[in-house]
């Protein structure tokens, strides 16, 4: 069943991005020692990839990450807290599992920011900076296929999440060449070959067709697009074109990517723990995808986070039980492979939930204060970030800002957050030029 949020914005299970089908790919290597050089003397970074677990709609942190039981009524929500594996830390009793490994974790409570509109938003939290009409922001993943290398063969950034309006989620001004992978199918369930179903739209050769064949037609490809070039002024398109076509040659050749996606490899207990849904079963891609050198993945929960009615319902029966399950399944195991301390996990939506509960037994959109979860890759564990004040209205202690996490995680990636980066015309931009490094939030 397709979910739609309160603007009427669709969320699809295994999706096609903007242009990532035929325009999402890049060849970053090629760009890797402009950028290095261009680093601005950023510090050796700890973490090498990025997970980032999205919850479309804007869930209801006060009553996840961040529960207020003893707010007057009309703000207090249903749920208890139960206590975690770490002392004085303390979540929704529908997040079982995330409380036991509370202790390779740290919860960020005093998120906020100042747009409660479900598209305006996205693009906030998911590219750093605050949405222009003047210029469009690429999205962390896209930056992330500019400046770090990849091996070839691997794509740098795939997404299984359908965000926002066909922008959030893709490269912006970097142009068509860095868009995301977007990935389709369902991941597959108990039956043999599930795993199969999932793949990168776009670069999966037709039955029967060989790479030798191919190979034929691209020579013939290429003659055709040098001409075509000419009749194009600005090149743009045709050099993001080319870009994704060198790329996707390159992953066709190679074993690397279509193995991450073969689930049957994985044994089935692990893939129960995971959940067999496309949530669960697209992280474990994700999982796999890391090891195989992608350097950004995004999933979505697609449960319906948009909670303007009846929430607790939807949190106590679906949304809740169904991320514990996921998240909790994703960083134990980054965590028993010895992959967590490279890979940084982000869970998070657009904004938070109204503290004042509505008629509808719902909460409303409220960005002034939000949490969000985050491990590995450098970042403390056990640890809460910050804190709202008592009826959950606003931070009281250490006030962060989408483009301050966005400048902590790029940090442990090894990128200094205020490099410049150049527009198609040439106008110089900061990658987070607000944005402030979470000193508090380092190991």
């Amino acid at each position: 069943m397709l979910r739609t949020d309160c603007e009427g914005f669709h969320r699809r299970e295994f999706l096609k991005l903007g242009s990532a089908g035929l325009l999402g790919m890049s060849l970053p290597q090629l760009l890797s020692l402009e950028a290095k050089a261009a680093s601005g003397g950023a510090p050796a970074g700890k973490a090498k990839s990025v997970i980032m677990v999205w919850l479309a709609g804007g869930p209801a942190t006060i009553d996840m990450w961040d529960n207020k039981p003893e707010a007057p009524e009309g703000i207090r929500g249903e749920f208890k807290n139960i206590k975690s594996s770490v002392a004085g830390i303390e979540i929704s009793e529908h997040l079982p599992k995330m409380a036991a490994i509370a202790d390779k974790i740290s919860i960020v409570r005093s998120l906020a920011h100042t747009i409660p509109s479900h598209g305006p938003a996205t693009v906030f939290m998911t590219t750093g900076n605050k949405p222009t009409a003047a210029l469009q922001y690429p999205a962390l993943g896209s930056i992330c296929a500019k400046l770090l290398p990849v091996d070839k063969g691997v794509p740098p950034y795939v997404s299984f999440a359908e965000l926002r309006n066909g922008t959030a989620g893709s490269a912006g001004y970097l142009g068509s060449g860095y868009n995301p992978f977007g990935v389709e199918g369902s991941g597959g369930g108990r039956e043999k070959g599930g795993g199969s179903k999932l793949r990168v739209r776009g670069i999966s050769l037709p039955t029967g067709f060989t790479l030798e064949e191919l190979d034929k037609r691209d020579k013939l490809l290429q003659r055709f697009d040098k001409g075509m070039k000419t009749l194009d002024d600005s090149g743009d398109l045709y050099e993001g074109l080319d870009s994704f076509h060198k790329q996707a040659l390159e992953i066709l050749r190679s074993d690397k990517t279509k193995s991450a996606f073969d689930l049957d490899q994985e044994k089935q207990t692990l893939r129960d723990d995971y959940g067999l849904n496309p949530f669960g079963q697209g992280a474990l891609a994700a999982r796999r995808l890391i090891e195989a050198g992608v350097r950004f993945v995004t999933v979505s929960s697609n449960m319906g986070w948009d909670t303007h009615q009846k929430t607790f319902e939807s949190h106590k029966t679906r949304n809740q039980p169904g991320l514990d399950q996921t998240l909790s399944a994703l960083i134990r195991d980054l965590d028993q492979r010895g992959l967590l301390d490279s890979t940084i996990v982000m869970c998070a939506g657009e904004f938070g939930r109204t503290p004042k509960i509505n008629k509808n037994a719902g909460r409303d959109h409220w960005a002034r204060s939000m949490a969000a979860v985050v491990a590995g890759g450098g970042l403390k564990r056990g640890y809460v970030h910050g804190s709202t004040d008592a009826s959950g209205m606003a931070p009281a202690t250490d006030p962060c800002t989408p483009d301050d996490l966005s400048s902590t995680l790029f940090q442990l990636l090894g990128v200094n957050p205020h490099q410049e980066l150049q527009t198609p015309t040439g106008r110089p931009v900061q990658l987070f030029r607000e944005g402030k490094v979470i000193e508090k939030l380092l190991a």
